[in-house]
């Protein structure tokens, strides 16, 4: 009956029928956040069977979603509720896929276990939203941002930066935020990337401007990189020269260099029918009104080719030109003489050094730099003026400046003409009273005068007459500065003082200056050049305009302009430049204003040569040579050199580098005494100066040689000065000192001192002529000998080297009496040159005769053996022998024993062994 029991109870399960299909809600909606799995649906997932609570049939057994490419899986909780989750299967990115939209549908459990039967529900619609994760900065468009504003301008909106974010939501993917991370700048950004000045800029203070941006995203997510901004402020679209620079430094020795290489024209773009430009080279400050050579006045008319006999009535003060001593000089013009008048200083010129026949034809030249004359009547100014010394107050010719008028009188004598003739002559120029250096050359072709201004040519523009002057025998006066009154007044004075500055006032009688000279004398050695391949050689000049009809060509042209200084040691320091420029329009005279241009050239200070003067200090020949025609050179063996101090700081020491230029005097100066002309002289041929830019002056106190020219040209000169000496008995030496000069003694050399022996030669030997001399050594020595407690031996051994030393002394005696009556006839057969007739002599003069002397009582005094001491009396006769001997000349027991020894000829003598 059990088992029956449950038999009965099964049945019905098997028999059941799955009558209801399950139900869920006919739509949902979900959300699932980016990069999780878990979907939040509305309303939950739940499937509900009225097959409920029968088993299989009234439960669910799964979700089922329609759609193969949707992510998602649905995933039964619990059968019997039939509640359900909906997860993602793999990865949701909202960047890839927002939204998705798929068909689920719940299947129960069939009528039994085994499934049969299953119903499904209807199809219901699920759409998912992807919730975004903020995961991705802001990321701007461009990697640089570039902007140009004008100056002086406010900007609403420069430019504008831009970032993107790849967030898929708004909340995220949008930029919500723009900063500027760079401080302290005058700009602004708005939160759409629009950057704005908040100042007005300036383009003379900043010229542009580097900024930081940075973006963020309504996550408040910063931008990984932030982004560089640059903005450039332009000026004013202004007319004027651009890309010049205002100093431009130069090397001296390097030729041309460009001024403005990268110089252009900015005309704002304005239609244009010409354009003029003038570069001026300002160089008043610099010496004589630029850079000119600053050798003496005979030293330039001599390299300019000027004729010569002119005199230089301002020279620098010396010995022999001491009229100048008491002038004001304007120091630090790098050797340049210049002498300043303030009107209280005047000189009177020696009668001997004015020329006193000026004849028809003469030239009068200066340099001269002077301003209007203070008051309303201005008094003369006289530069140079010729009037009576004495008596009367006549000026025979005088150059004086009078209300800016440069005036010339020439009074000639009576006995030259007799009748009325020109004698003033004015020229009213500018030049006069600019204070500016001008180079005046006044040539006189009697009764014609021309005046020279900076070698331009400029006639009188009045003349007037009068009678000449009555011939006296009043003597007359040369001034500079002023004019002499030395007649009609109380007491003679000067009077007409000038005031101003003169440099190089030389008259030269009985010759015009020619045009060429005249330019020469007075160019400047530096400029303007506009074409730098052109040589040096050309004039080059202090202007220069540049015209043409298109901004193009101008700017070609200006970057051309170059500076020039052809000296080889210039003068450093600043040079101004000044640039004017105007701009013609079409239809008008002038539409554009462009500023001018003031810069500097800057010449760096050349590298100053040492000179230097190599040679023998020390000579010794024989006294025969001073007498012979040709006489002696002193300088024979000379060398001059020059070398400056060349080095690169980044490469190399600095290092000594021999250099060539020019010399413009060498001074050969007598130390001690001056020359005897009775006896003696200093001088060179005019041949050793033939074909060379030289001459030479001589006095009694030494030679110099000037002009321009090259050391090898003063090296020949200088081996060719003579020294003769036709009564060298009253000397027994000569000392000279050289020096030389560049550039009017900017630069020197070192002082070379010459020692110059001289001595007579007898038969065999040689004697230096020297007048009677204590010895005190010799005598120390005899004495220190004879004093003492010398042993028995020792004194006798001096008694006999004093005998033996007399009779060698009275043998020199006889044999300088014997040459003395042969030296007349020898003397006229000596005609030969001096180094030639030394240089085959059997002696070799190899020291100073006085050295060997000291040499030799030093020897003496220290000698032990007394054998070798007599060797030494008896093998030759020394300087101190021959010395002694003047103190023994009167012994006669000793001329006859030398005449003895003479005559048996037993005293042979080498004179080959014999050196000095």
């Amino acid at each position: 009956e059990g088992k029956n029991s449950i038999i009965y109870g099964i049945l019905p399960l098997l028999f059941t029928v799955n009558k209801h299909k399950p139900w869920i809600e006919a739509s949902y909606h979900g959300v699932i956040t980016e990069n999780m799995d878990t979907v939040l649906l509305d309303p939950p997932l739940v499937a509900l069977d009225k097959d409920a609570p029968v088993p299989y049939a009234g439960e669910i057994c799964a979700f089922k979603i329609n759609g193969d490419d949707a992510p998602f899986e649905a995933v039964v909780l619990n059968r019997t509720s039939g509640e359900g989750v909906l997860r993602a299967s793999s990865p949701v990115d909202c960047e890839n896929q927002k939204e998705y939209t798929f068909i689920i549908q719940a299947y129960d459990c069939g009528a039994d276990p085994s499934g049969a039967n299953w119903k499904k529900s209807h199809k219901a619609i699920v759409h998912i939203q992807v919730d975004d994760v903020n995961e991705f900065s802001p990321i701007f468009r461009e990697s640089l941002y570039k902007a140009s504003i004008t100056e002086g301008k406010i900007y609403d909106s420069i430019l504008q930066v831009e970032a993107w974010d790849q967030d898929c939501s708004p909340q995220y993917s949008q930029i919500c935020n723009y900063e500027i991370v760079t401080a302290g700048t005058p700009f602004a950004i708005d939160r759409n990337g629009n950057i704005r000045n908040t100042e007005r800029l300036s383009y003379d203070k900043q010229q542009s401007y580097k900024i930081m941006v940075t973006a963020f995203d309504c996550g408040q997510k910063r931008a990984k990189e932030d982004v560089v901004v640059h903005i450039e402020v332009k000026p004013v679209c202004k007319p004027g020269w651009q890309g010049w620079n205002k100093r431009v430094d130069y090397e001296p020795g390097t030729g041309s260099k460009q001024l403005f290489p990268k110089m252009h024209l900015e005309t704002c773009g304005g239609p244009l029918s010409g354009v003029k430009a003038m570069v001026e080279l300002q160089t008043n400050h610099i010496g004589k009104g630029c850079d000119r050579e600053t050798y003496s006045e005979k030293s330039l008319q001599k390299l300019c080719g000027a004729a010569s006999g002119s005199t230089d009535l301002l020279p620098a003060p010396s010995p022999s030109t001491n009229w100048t001593a008491a002038l004001l000089t304007d120091s630090g013009r790098d050797s340049d003489l210049i002498y300043r008048f303030d009107g209280r200083q005047a000189a009177n010129v020696p009668d001997h050094v004015v020329p006193q026949n000026l004849t028809d034809q003469f030239t009068i030249a200066t340099w001269m730099k002077h301003g209007p004359s203070p008051g309303l009547r201005a008094e003369k100014e006289t530069l140079l003026c010729s009037s009576d010394k004495t008596e009367m107050n006549r000026h025979h010719y005088s150059l004086y400046v009078h209300n800016c008028r440069l005036v010339f009188l020439l009074r000639r004598d009576f006995t030259q003409l007799d009748t009325f003739r020109p004698a003033e002559f004015h020229w009213k120029l500018e030049q006069i009273c600019d204070k500016e250096w001008h180079y005046y050359v006044i040539n006189v072709e009697f009764p014609a005068v021309t005046l020279f201004v900076d070698g331009v040519t400029y006639e009188p523009y009045l003349v007037t007459d009068d009678w000449p002057i009555h011939a006296s025998k009043i003597d007359t006066q040369l001034t500079v500065g002023a004019c002499w009154q030395g007649g009609e007044v109380a007491t003679p004075r000067f009077t007409q003082y000038f005031r101003g500055s003169l440099s190089g006032l030389t008259i030269r009688p009985g010759r015009i200056e020619t045009q060429k000279v005249i330019s020469c004398l007075q160019a400047c050695k530096e400029g303007l050049d506009i074409n730098s391949l052109e040589s040096l050689a050309k004039d080059i000049k202090s202007v220069l305009v540049v015209e043409g009809e298109d901004v193009d060509s101008i700017n070609m042209a200006m970057t051309k302009v170059s500076y020039i200084n052809s000296r080889q040691f210039p003068t450093p320091g600043l040079r101004r430049l000044h640039i004017t420029t105007t701009v013609q329009c079409f239809g008008e005279d002038t539409c554009l204003s462009i500023p001018d241009i003031k810069a500097v050239v800057m010449v760096l200070p050349p590298s100053e040569p040492r000179i230097t003067i190599a040679g023998s200090n020390r000579l010794v020949r024989p006294a025969s040579d001073l007498r012979g025609p040709l006489g002696v050179a002193p300088f024979k063996e000379l060398h001059i050199t020059s070398t400056v101090m060349k080095g690169d700081g980044f490469a190399r020491r600095p290092g000594v580098m021999e250099v060539m230029h020019n010399l413009d005097y060498c001074d050969v100066l007598v130390i001690g005494e001056e020359l005897n002309p009775d006896r003696e002289s200093l001088e060179i041929h005019h041949s050793a100066l033939l074909g060379k830019h030289l001459d030479a002056t001589n006095s009694t106190s030494g030679i110099s040689i000037y002009g321009v020219d090259s050391m090898a040209h003063y090296e020949q000169a200088l081996r060719q000065v003579r020294y003769r000496n036709w009564r060298p008995a009253n000397l027994s030496e000569r000392r000279f000192r050289l020096t030389c000069s560049e550039l009017n003694g900017r630069y020197t050399s070192n002082d070379v001192s010459v020692l110059f022996f001289w001595f007579v030669c007898f038969i065999f030997q040689c004697f230096p002529y020297m007048r009677p001399i204590h010895h005190p050594l010799m005598m120390h020595s005899l004495n220190s000998h004879m004093s003492g407690s010398a042993p028995p031996a020792a004194t006798v051994v001096i008694v006999v080297c004093i005998a033996a030393l007399v009779v060698i002394v009275v043998i020199g005696v006889y044999r300088i009496h014997a040459t003395h009556q042969e030296g007349s006839r020898e003397d006229e057969d000596e005609v030969k040159d001096a180094e030639e007739e030394w240089d085959n002599s059997a002696l070799t003069i190899t020291v100073n005769p006085m050295e060997a002397l000291g040499d030799e009582v030093r020897q003496e005094e220290h000698e032990e053996e007394e054998e070798e001491e007599e060797e030494e009396l008896v093998g030759g006769v020394t300087s101190a022998e021959s010395e002694n001997s003047d103190e023994e000349e009167d012994d006669d027991e000793g001329r006859e024993a030398a005449k003895e020894r003479k005559q048996k000829g037993k005293l042979g003598w080498d004179s080959s062994s014999i050196t000095y």
